[in-house]
């Protein structure tokens, strides 16, 4: 079901959307359309999550694993100790 969609436009772009549908021949309504769709498609690209940037800090780090199961293990031995008192 198409809306109505009413914006204020800059009348360069209203000549622009109406020279590109004549020189297509095509509607103006599915320049837009198409403009739209092609656009979110690129934002959506250009956001795509980068899985290993994002976790970079998860696996690089200043302690070797062993210091971090050592502190772990520390932990909660500790938090044993402080239950069974």
């Amino acid at each position: 079901m198409d809306k109505v969609l009413s914006a204020r436009l800059d009348e360069s772009v209203v000549n622009r959307i109406g020279s590109l549908a004549q020189r297509l021949h095509t509607s103006k309504k599915k320049i837009i359309e198409t403009a739209i769709t092609e656009y979110a498609a690129r934002v959506d690209e250009d956001n795509e999550m980068d899985v290993f940037r994002k976790s970079w800090g998860a696996w690089h780090r200043k302690e070797s694993a062993a210091q971090i199961v050592e502190q772990i293990r520390k932990e909660f031995e500790d938090s044993m100790m402080r239950h069974h008192r």
